[in-house]
Order: C-alpha cells, then sequence, then structure tokens
C-alpha cells in the first residue's frame, strides 16, 4: 500500500507533496503538490489505499488510467483541467489543474442554504459544463455538491471528480452512486441511461442549494433518495416545502427533473436549464427595443400581477408616472408593500419574468433608453459589481443624472424630462430616493439581471 508523504518528492523529484491529501473518496485519494521548477501548485489523484488492496489493483488502475485520459480531451471554464499521467513506483497519478476554494457543499454548510439568484448561477455553469460533457458521448453520474468546488473569492464554479464517468453508449454500468442524488437508474447495472441521469443529480443539487436549511431542521441531509421514493412510496417535498421564497418556475423545473422513470424526466440539461429560465434565445437581429409580452399575446407575470397600467402609461410616455407605477408592482410582486422597499432578498429572488416584463416595457416604449438592463450596461461599463465602490456609484450617478455637483439627488428634486432630453438610464429611479436605488438597487439587481439573462 502506497501512500504519499508530506516533503515526500515524486516522479524524480519533479513534485513535493504539500502537507495532507486534500481529500479521500470512494476510489481516489489527491494530493496537493508543488513543482519547485515553475513554483505552481497541481493536485494529483492517484487509487486510495482501499483500491490497492484489492487483488484487481492492476486492472482497475488501467481503467482510472483511461478514464483520466478521457477526461484530458476536456477543455471547459466550469471543469477541472486534467494535465497528464505520471508514475511513481507501482502507482499512478493524475496531475490535475489545482483549485484554491472549497466545495459548493461545505460552502452551503458554512453560509446556509444560498439565494435563488446565486444557486442558479453556480447551477447554469455546471449546466453548462455538463452539455460539454455529454457532447463529448460522456456522463459524469455523480453530481453533486461535493464534487462541484468554487474558486476562491470567485463566483465560479468546477465540476470534479470524474471517477464514475462512463460512455454514453454503454449498457452496463457499476451501480455506484450517491443516495439523495443518484436517479432510480443508476441503482441497477443496465438501466436506460443517458443525459437524463445527469440531470436528476444536477437538479437534485439544485435542490439541497435552496433548501438546506429547511432540511437541517428535519433532521434530513440529502434530497430523498430516488430508491425510497419509489419502493418505499415515501414522498419528496416540493421545495417550496423548505423555502417559500423560491419561485414556482424553479420549483416546478426541479421537481420535473427528478421525476423518477426516466421517460417522465426532463430530458437534456439543455431542456433543463431552459425550465430554469437561464437559456438565452437567440434572436434575429435584435432591435433596440425588443417586443414587450403584451404584444405577444399578454403581459407575463408569475403570480399573476396586472400590467396593463404600466404599459399604458410608457406608452403614453408618461414617465414619472410610470415610474411610481413601476415602483409599486415591484412592492406587489415581493409581497413588500407594507415595508415600501425591497432588501436584497427580495431582489435576489425576484422573479426573472417579472423582471423581464417590466424591463422590456420601459425599453421598448423608450426606444432602447430606459430601463433596467440599459442601467446595468452603463453600471457594467464602468466595471461595476455587487461590491460598493463609491467612485464607481459616483460615475454611474453623473452618467444617468441622478446627481448634481457632485451630490446624489432625492426623488423629489428629479426633473422628469420627455425621453429626449433625459440621459441614457435614467429611468426607472423606482425608490423614493435616488441614493437608495443607487446604493442597494442598481449594484443589487445587476446579478440578477444576469441570471435572468436581462
Amino acid at each position: 500500500m502506497i501512500i504519499w508523504q508530506p516533503n515526500q518528492e515524486i516522479n524524480k523529484g519533479r513534485f513535493i507533496i504539500q502537507g495532507k491529501p486534500l481529500g479521500s473518496g470512494g476510489f481516489g485519494t489527491t494530493y496537493k503538490v508543488l513543482e519547485p521548477s515553475t513554483g505552481k501548485l497541481y493536485a494529483i489523484k492517484t487509487l486510495n489505499s482501499t483500491m490497492q488492496l484489492r487483488e484487481d489493483f492492476a486492472e482497475q488502475q488501467v481503467k482510472f488510467i483511461n478514464e483520466a485520459l478521457t477526461i484530458k480531451g476536456f477543455d471547459h471554464p466550469h471543469i477541472l483541467k486534467v494535465y497528464e499521467v505520471i508514475q511513481e513506483g507501482e502507482l499512478f497519478g493524475v496531475v490535475m489543474e489545482y483549485i484554491d476554494g472549497e466545495t459548493l457543499f461545505k460552502y452551503v454548510q458554512n453560509k446556509g442554504q444560498l439565494s435563488e439568484s446565486e444557486a442558479l448561477l453556480y447551477i447554469d455553469q455546471i449546466g453548462k459544463a455538463l452539455e460539454y460533457i455529454h457532447n463529448k458521448g460522456q456522463l459524469h453520474r455523480d453530481i453533486k455538491p461535493q464534487n462541484i468546488l468554487l474558486r476562491q473569492n470567485k463566483q465560479e464554479a468546477v465540476l470534479i471528480d470524474f471517477g464514475l464517468t462512463r460512455s454514453i453508449a454503454t449498457k452496463s454500468m457499476t451501480n455506484s452512486l450517491t443516495e439523495g442524488y443518484a436517479p432510480i437508474e443508476q441503482y441497477r447495472r443496465k438501466g436506460s441511461f443517458g443525459s437524463h441521469t445527469d440531470v436528476y443529480a444536477l437538479a437534485a443539487t439544485l435542490y439541497y442549494l435552496l433548501t438546506a436549511d429547511g432540511l437541517k431542521k428535519e433532521g434530513e441531509f440529502t434530497p430523498v433518495p430516488a430508491q425510497n421514493r419509489k419502493y418505499d412510496d415515501e414522498v419528496l417535498p416540493a421545495p417550496k416545502h423548505y423555502n417559500s421564497r423560491i419561485s414556482q418556475r424553479v420549483n416546478d423545473a426541479i421537481l420535473q427533473g427528478m421525476e423518477i422513470e426516466p421517460e417522465k424526466r426532463t430530458s437534456t440539461v439543455f431542456k433543463f436549464r431552459e425550465n430554469l429560465g437561464l437559456v438565452v434565445q437567440p434572436r434575429r437581429t435584435p432591435p433596440p427595443n425588443p417586443l414587450p409580452a403584451s404584444e405577444e399575446g399578454g403581459l407575463k407575470s408569475s403570480c399573476g400581477i396586472d400590467y396593463t397600467k404600466l404599459h399604458d402609461l410608457l406608452k403614453a410616455g408618461k414617465w414619472k408616472e410610470a415610474d411610481e407605477e413601476t415602483r409599486r408592482l415591484m412592492l406587489a410582486v415581493a409581497k413588500r408593500e407594507k415595508e415600501g422597499w425591497l432588501d436584497l432578498e427580495d431582489i435576489d429572488n425576484f422573479p426573472c419574468e417579472d423582471l423581464r416584463t417590466i424591463d422590456q416595457l420601459w425599453v421598448k416604449y423608450s426606444d432602447g433608453k430606459f430601463g433596467f438592463s440599459v442601467q446595468k450596461r452603463i453600471y457594467q461599463s464602468f466595471g461595476g459589481t455587487r461590491e460598493n465602490n463609491s467612485e464607481i456609484w459616483e460615475k454611474f450617478g453623473d452618467k444617468v443624472g441622478w446627481r448634481r455637483g457632485n451630490n446624489w439627488l432625492y426623488y423629489k428634486d428629479i426633473t422628469f424630462l420627455d425621453k429626449d432630453k433625459a440621459p441614457e438610464g435614467h429611468f426607472p429611479v423606482v425608490d423614493g430616493c435616488v441614493l437608495f436605488c443607487c446604493v442597494f438597487g442598481v449594484s443589487s439587481l445587476a446579478p440578477r439581471l444576469v441570471n435572468c439573462n436581462i
């Protein structure tokens, strides 16, 4: 049995083991190593001590290396990069990208369940990685929060641990799995395997990200295992059971993605992302003012809000009245009429459908001059992020006409100019105080607009 020790040199001194193993799973152990000649850090994965003691160790090591060579051909920003295979004595190792960060599971354990917008950001990234893998004819078969790394200080998720990866064409697979995330077909050696197999695990991962606090309160740590659902008639509670702030669209998409029977389940990751509202539909020579939902058969709302008055005010060019109506509608959507303002969580979970309707109405009737999406573009052009940066805020405020003489304007001091005279991005102002909207509105709203593809 071979276990590499801290400060041990391997591969003829090319690498030096750094500290204890980064982690060990059912198949492999991963080490952090330094390449002295370049000063770069890498991760090297080997078969673990349990696998080394098996009679078929040599055969398992061949499979391990063949799988590594398959992954080596992957080139995607959200897939762990594999560089090469090395040998140290009888043990082979796979040299991989070292990511300074933590797993999505540990992140949620420390922070608590995520907001819908943040959870969708990571699911969208991993979903795109899975689409790439599926197009290469492979299945991951072990999607779960523990197999997703977050780069330190970045909202970037990376898919790791391809130990169970198999060709989609394979009809018989090992029944290795992770309870709570594996679909029913994975409990059998032979089954209906396909893209839908990874869809279940991705949907279950999103389920956990959005309901971790509720699950923990009830003594659960994963979604109900598929086998319990099928054979013990155990019911999978809807995500909203644990987290009432989840939008109906996301709630329904998760449940469809976690259907027990493959033929009833969302068939592809692309369709799952589409059901979540994450897919940007291609446009034919997009105009500066996209058509609002009202001219496509009705003003769309996820919660029954009537946007007719806003439509009519904007069409008539009544910008102040439309701005006040926008504020009223947004409070109604978030059920915050009593409080009279939106907090960060309200914005993070604001329904994409309603946000898109409001934005499209403003964009259309201002000929592309006003709207949240216009403000987002201006704000990001100055390098704006969710972090508060006074210099960027001031530039933004000057650009959209919310400052005068180096001072922020209050709502009562705003001059509601006609469309041709108002600065680009001037509307909607939305709140009663421009300073409040600037500091807590645009910065918080920008990530939601990105996640909603607005």
